[in-house]
């Protein structure tokens, strides 16, 4: 039965602004990547040590998405989504007032695990608001939130940073997540609980079968190369290539903003082919050959490098919203928030670990050859993805 024109207004209203509230907290989160330049080159601190502070906001979130779905289960997410907001803005005032690397890395630690809210409870959203058929369209839209926040990252931060430090660029995470706080709190109306017998799963879906972890176990591999690019590609360029850094920050906003589009076209292929599983089998395939693009064209030097890795920033981001949906339909609405949380913090824990593992593996064997370890991990995924759909698998 098509939708009620006031419960469509709801459902999209709930989608913009939940895509507006992921996009506040991912600016947050993505801050500390964005000073690596700042950090590496003009303080003295190793990738590695700029790559766990880096790292800090992620370990938070890690600690917190179940705990997040869980409470988005119970209470609904306009509260989840408005008060974790809340919260990082705090945590981005602590920020901005800390002495030294440490009391940084806590508030950043903070931010993250309150910021998480946004990443259970607005995956939740879309399932409750929007029909099957038109899930893989609102859930490519939803999984723009992080490649937008990392884009407005890009642009704004680096810059900051250089001319007034840590304090400076985070005003722009402060301003817009107490901004969007207050507009989620006034603007969300949480989807209706109750839906026809056939699609609530009230058991446990991880005992009925493998297709929950073997989607989850993707995302982890899927999740470095993506992290890997998003940390480490403006410091390549500025590094390796000798761009100056708000070039850099320039073109990974683009190639976030494109990464975003990306995401929506794949969401809607996913409709159309009535799959999330196959589209994604391809996704991981081109992020396992584009990471070998990006290793080769960085051995060689070549300035061309600079559109590989456009091309491989908008690739290895594609893969979100089809994982997200197949785990959200797969999980039904009972155990939708607890199922995207655990989806969530495999793919943060795996992460985390990138800023200093992979930051440590560039000092060891340089860029080139680093590229090819993180190359391995989207090609090890594509056995693992399942072929049948969640929702055939569940029929």
């Amino acid at each position: 039965m098509p939708a009620t024109f006031p419960q469509a207004g709801r459902a999209w209203t709930a989608l913009v602004l939940g895509v507006l509230a992921q996009t506040s907290g991912t600016v947050f989160v993505s801050v500390p990547a964005f000073l690596i330049p700042l950090l590496h080159t003009q303080r003295g601190m190793t990738l590695a040590q700029a790559g766990l502070l880096a790292s800090a906001p992620t370990l938070g979130m890690v600690l917190t998405l179940i705990a997040w779905g869980a409470l988005a289960d119970r209470i609904g997410e306009k509260w989840v989504i408005s008060g974790g907001l809340a919260l990082t803005a705090l945590a981005t005032v602590g920020a901005m007032t800390a002495r030294g690397y440490v009391a940084l890395g806590l508030f950043f630690l903070l931010g993250g695990m309150a910021s998480a809210s946004t990443n259970s409870a607005s995956g939740r959203v879309v399932v409750g608001w929007f029909p099957r058929e038109r899930r893989g369209l609102a859930m490519g839209i939803r999984q723009m939130a992080q490649p937008l926040g990392v884009t407005v990252a890009a642009v704004t931060i680096p810059t900051l940073a250089s001319a007034g430090g840590v304090g400076l660029a985070l005003v722009v995470p402060l301003v817009l997540t107490a901004l969007l706080a207050a507009l989620c709190a006034i603007g969300i109306v949480n989807p209706p609980r109750a839906a026809p017998a056939s699609t609530v799963r009230t058991t446990n879906p991880y005992r009925s079968g493998a297709f929950l972890w073997r989607i989850h176990a993707v995302s982890v591999l899927l999740v470095v190369p993506q992290f890997t690019l998003s940390t480490f590609g403006l410091i390549w360029l500025v590094t390796e290539l000798r761009w100056a850094p708000l070039a850099a920050g320039l073109l990974v906003g683009l190639a976030q903003f494109v990464g975003a589009i990306g995401r929506i076209g794949v969401g809607i292929l996913s409709d159309r082919l009535g799959s999330r599983v196959r589209p994604l089998r391809w996704v991981a395939t081109s992020a396992c050959v584009v990471m070998l693009l990006l290793a080769a064209s960085g051995a060689a030097g070549w300035q061309a490098g600079a559109v590989v890795l456009l091309i491989a920033m908008t690739v290895t981001v594609a893969d979100n919203g089809l994982a997200f949906t197949s785990v959200a339909e797969m999980a039904g609405s009972a155990w939708a928030g607890r199922a995207l949380g655990v989806q969530n913090t495999g793919q943060f824990l795996a992460a985390a670990a990138v800023g200093p593992a992979v930051g440590a593996l560039i000092g060891l064997v340089g860029y080139p050859l680093a590229f090819v370890g993180v190359a391995i991990l989207p090609a090890l995924s594509v056995p693992l993805i399942p072929h049948r759909h969640a929702e055939e698998d569940r029929l």
